[in-house]
């Protein structure tokens, strides 16, 4: 009898989300909001998830935006003693704060409209965080990987990703518009949630709102990425995506492709019915890149398995011939990875081709090269006292060179390698080349203009500078993120003569954040903005490019390195 009144509590309570859309909004919007301002929540005294988990269980049809208002707010404390901490920052990024869904709205009660307005004028001053606590800390909610989340706790996540969007992403005024609308069919989405594996795929769909590179990383996360993603079958060549084709660069296993007819160079152009553009853009909608650049560059990457659009074994394929330019369809039998044997000799031919790949350098008299990833070899076995003399003689010797190379197409392994050497030698002593926008804990939701010179040059006595004459070259492609970003922001200034040479960069430049989920999710995302000092975007747009260098189809086959030979071109 118990169990039975549970199911039908639980089957209610299922029924009554179907028909709230628009009152689940207004729940979750001023949840967030007293989540974030009002004193008792915000430092904690209060459970923010508490709150909520209490409520959203009273949410029906028939209530308002005042009725909303007035759950979550009944028992919380409305006379506030201290007023909000006067903004002392010139410079702030405030464009992303917009309270006009309940200070326009004709629907809300004078009352409430004056309550909120009153959290937020007496708001919580972020700064009296204790020294182990962050914003966004998130307590963490694991259920059984295979169980589907109970509804509450997935409404929970959703409106934990609001939030993120509201308060916590600086860079939500270039996100796509339709994000409320979005946000709010996904309410009617989530009720009718039958599986754990459908939750992801909305979870998934989230997070590529974010359009955010740093947010890339969250399918991993995911129980069921395989099945979301097509990934149980690997294909029996290695590939690349180029403009509407994906262009088949090696066999990997030569037997299997002869049977379809596929030889390296042809073009294919349909999966399964189903054209690269359309294939691409349905990915884009689960995944979270900050640019297309960056999206085709991961989908390219064999070892991702992410470009299929079904889990069938065997692909229908339409195919333009690399040697006769004839097109014609074909089928080709895909990889089971559950085939130990053939997923070893898979693993074996990437390791290689990705070691081969590292190995890649530019050996010339005249230039100094430099590979972001494989500065720390620099100082990995020295003694602290050693550092210097030695990191001095590198660059001094790279001074003497007719072109310095850095190539920044991966991510750093020594952040004092340009942050501290580069610029000790060849700087002046002022080197402003970014703006660092950082949450203003004031007013979250804010950003404010960090201006102490320790965030953006490091304090050397007695510094002197080389002013180097050369050729200064830096390479970039959609590998280029973050740090990486950063640091060629930093040799760009350094370096006022520098080429930028590459394909466009990842676009996600800036700290990570990181924000529990309920399930057992860690959403990670661009916590701060990054512009440059005429305030240009460098989030989805990347960095500053003078040459944007492209492949073409024979360029991939021929193994090219188009970056490389434009340097040696330049020195002839």
């Amino acid at each position: 009898m118990k169990k039975t009144s549970v199911l039908l509590i639980f089957f209610l309570f299922q029924q009554s989300v179907l028909a709230q859309k628009d009152q689940y909004y207004d729940f979750i919007k001023t949840w967030n909001f007293i989540k974030y301002y009002h004193p008792d929540l915000a430092s904690g005294k209060i459970n923010a998830d508490s709150l909520f988990l209490v409520n959203v269980k009273n949410i029906s049809a028939q209530d308002d935006f005042n009725s909303v208002t007035e759950k979550l707010t009944s028992k919380l404390n409305k006379k506030f003693a201290a007023s909000a901490p006067a903004e002392i920052s010139r410079d702030v990024l405030s464009k992303n704060q917009n309270f006009d869904w309940f200070q326009k709205n004709r629907k809300i009660s004078s009352e409430n409209k004056d309550l909120l307005n009153a959290i937020y004028k007496h708001r919580y001053n972020f700064e009296n965080l204790p020294k182990d606590k962050l914003v966004s800390d998130e307590k963490k909610y694991p259920f059984p990987k295979t169980e589907n989340l109970p509804i509450e706790y997935r409404l929970l996540a959703l409106a934990k990703i609001q939030g993120i969007v509201d308060y916590l992403f600086p860079h939500k005024y270039i996100m796509d518009k339709g994000f409320d609308e979005f946000f709010k069919n996904s309410l009617d989405e989530n009720s009718k949630i039958n599986s754990r594996k459908d939750f992801e795929i909305l979870l998934a769909k989230f997070a590529s709102k974010l359009k955010d590179s740093h947010a890339f990383s969250f399918y991993k996360q995911l129980n069921y990425k395989k099945d979301i993603f097509h990934g149980n079958y690997l294909a029996p060549f290695d590939f690349q995506i180029v403009d509407d084709h994906i262009l088949v660069t090696h066999l990997i296993f030569p037997e299997i492709c002869s049977k379809a007819q596929i030889n390296i160079g042809d073009k294919i152009t349909s999966i399964n019915g189903k054209s690269i553009p359309q294939i691409i853009k349905e990915k884009g909608e689960l995944l979270s890149t900050s640019n297309n650049e960056k999206l085709v560059y991961v989908l390219s990457k064999y070892e991702n398995n992410l470009i299929w659009p079904d889990d069938l074994s065997q692909k229908s394929i339409e195919v333009k011939s690399g040697k006769s330019n004839k097109r014609f369809s074909t089928k080709i039998d895909m990889v089971d990875i559950s085939n130990k044997e053939k997923y070893d000799f898979i693993v074996t031919y990437l390791q290689d081709k990705i070691q081969k790949r590292e190995n890649r350098k530019i050996v010339h008299d005249d230039v100094a090269y430099f590979k972001i990833n494989h500065t720390y070899q620099f100082i990995n076995k020295l003694s602290d006292d050693k550092m210097d003399t030695v990191m001095d003689s590198i660059l001094v010797d790279a001074s003497k060179k007719k072109a310095i190379v850095f190539d920044m197409r991966a991510y750093p392994d020594w952040g004092g390698f340009v942050h501290h050497y580069v610029y000790k030698y060849f700087s002046p002593v002022e080197n402003y080349f970014y703006k660092y926008y950082a949450p203003n804990l004031k007013n979250i939701g804010t950003f404010f203009y960090l201006e102490d010179r320790a965030h953006y040059f490091p304090e050397i006595k007695d510094k002197k500078t080389y002013q180097y004459q050369g050729k200064v070259f830096i390479l970039v492609n959609p590998e280029s993120q973050s740090a990486s970003e950063w640091y060629t922001m930093s040799l760009q200034n350094i370096f006022p003569q520098s080429l930028t040479i590459g394909q466009q960069s990842a676009g996600a430049d800036g700290d990570l954040v990181k924000v529990n989920l309920p399930g057992d999710y860690l959403l990670e995302f661009t916590g701060n903005g990054i512009f440059y000092p005429d305030n240009s975007q460098t989030q989805q747009t990347g960095i500053r490019i003078n040459e944007l260098i492209k492949y073409k189809d024979q360029d991939f086959l021929d193994k090219k390195d188009l970056e490389f030979e434009r340097v040696l071109k330049d020195l002839r």
